[in-house]
């Protein structure tokens, strides 16, 4: 590794260089790694798109299903529980990927304007809630039918990603993706659901954004097997460069999973929220998946070499520093 060397700074501040990288560095010169592969320069890219002649559908994979567009992942995980008609007394159960006991607010948010939620099947149970988790499809989803009420998946972060049995979506009676955290757009999701279910979205086909999200989805679908193999590269080379310092992926990676993070163990006593903190200013989304001692990172499929370099580099000298 090059030498570190301290460059001018204002007072009080630091900027250090270490292997070609600028570490600390003024927050406005602060590069923008995020969970979506969205860019700024993707704002130009995705208008010159303009209409498509041919539009390709983002639920190939689920053709006998009713899909819509919706503004968000958010938006189609309201519209999903107002066609369960759920009563305020229902429960809807929340299983996910891990077991661990964190669960996004976005979720039990849009639960609580519905009805109570847990995170164990209980006699109340009206609606089973399974989120897959940052691109790894709950293991046991099929069994989940043997309870025999609505089931919605989650699967804002597993666009790309299927069970082993390949039926992720084809359990539930809603699937929920996001667009934003598989394709460089800034909006968007879908909700794939069972045709027997009434869905008015706020997202009608031929308005300006569904015309949008329509462009640039198809536009993006021919490659979907090449981020499939990006972001499964990009998870293996990060867990070969953050090996060192102690980590290790937190989930194993099967065939069929292909990560919407890379999400990653780190060595006991280590600040996490610290951690988050030292990413973010060094303009990288990241956090800390709560309940463990463990961190995720960027993983999608523009990263290059050089991107993940940067992260062993702020993540690994966090970690060496003794935090």
């Amino acid at each position: 590794m090059a030498a570190t060397a301290s460059l001018a700074a204002p007072p009080g501040r630091e900027i250090r260089f270490d292997a070609g990288f600028i570490l600390d560095p003024d927050p406005y010169y602060a590069p923008s790694y995020r969970i979506s592969p969205f860019a700024t320069a993707d704002i130009h890219r995705n208008l010159a798109l303009g209409p498509v002649a041919s539009s390709r559908s983002p639920v190939e994979r689920w053709s006998t299903q009713a899909f819509c567009y919706t503004r968000s992942g958010k938006e189609a995980i309201a519209l999903a529980l107002r066609a369960l008609r759920l009563r305020p007394s229902d429960c809807v159960t929340i299983l996910t990927t891990s077991g661990n006991r964190y669960i996004s607010r976005c979720v039990t948010v849009e639960i609580e304007r519905v009805c109570r939620w847990s995170r164990s099947i209980e006699a109340g149970t009206a609606a089973i809630f399974v989120n897959h988790e940052f691109g790894y499809p709950h293991r046991e989803l099929a069994s989940l039918r043997s309870h025999g009420v609505p089931i919605i998946e989650d699967a804002c972060h597993s666009y790309l990603a299927d069970t082993d049995a390949r039926d992720m979506g084809r359990v539930g009676d809603f699937v929920i993706f996001s667009l934003p955290k598989v394709f460089p757009i800034q909006a968007g999701g879908v909700l794939v659901h069972d045709r027997r279910y009434d869905i008015q979205s706020s997202v009608a086909v031929d308005s300006p954004l569904g015309r949008y999200l329509d462009a640039v989805v198809s536009h993006y679908l021919p490659a979907t097997a090449d981020m499939r193999a990006r972001r499964r590269a990009n998870h293996d080379s990060l867990a070969a460069r953050l090996r060192r310092f102690g980590c290790a992926p937190r989930f194993e990676l099967r065939d069929s999973d292909v990560p919407g993070v890379f999400l990653f163990t780190t060595p006991p006593g280590v600040d996490l929220a610290a951690m988050k903190e030292h990413g973010w200013r060094h303009g990288i989304e990241c956090s800390v998946f709560y309940g463990e001692d463990a961190f995720f990172i960027p993983v999608h499929q523009r990263l290059e070499a050089a991107d993940l370099d940067y992260f062993a580099a702020v993540f690994g000298g966090f970690l060496e520093g003794g935090h």
